[in-house]
């Protein structure tokens, strides 16, 4: 029982640590974002496509506007099923990172060290993981 509250700093703690380093290159909590705003645009466009599907007149309309509506939902729908699944990927980097954040700042810790020591070290690799795992829980807010 002891070592649940040490292992849940050390994964806030990671997640911390994680997050206070920054290179040029985006993190994967970085890239699950985009990829969550990117989903989000493809399906509002999804939406407006459908819905000018669904106001042409059928007594005016012609084949061809039909078709070119058709194909723009079409394409809106291979651009959603493309970002949900590079969303999901991103999701899980995002988990692995931090966790993995956080067992290497555990492991990092030198032997002596006290658990209230541990605790604050491990802080942000901690919040970075409890942070990763909350995205990936929650649903998309578009």
């Amino acid at each position: 029982m002891k070592r649940f509250p040490v292992v849940g700093v050390l994964c806030l703690s990671a997640v911390f640590g994680l997050s206070a380093c920054s290179d040029d290159s985006s993190s994967p909590a970085e890239e699950a974002t985009e990829a969550a705003a990117d989903l989000c645009t493809d399906l509002n466009a999804l939406k407006a496509d459908n819905a000018k599907l669904k106001a042409l007149n059928p007594a005016v309309a012609t084949k061809d506007q039909i078709k070119e509506a058709y194909d723009a939902v079409q394409q809106d729908w291979a651009d959603v099923k493309e970002n949900a699944s590079k969303l999901k990927d991103a999701e899980r980097e995002a988990v692995q990172s931090a966790a993995e954040g956080l067992k290497k700042g555990y492991e990092d810790l030198p032997g002596d060290t006290t658990g209230r020591d541990a605790l604050t070290q491990l802080q942000p690799q901690i919040q970075s993981l409890d942070q990763a795992a909350t995205a990936a829980a929650s649903g998309l807010k578009c």
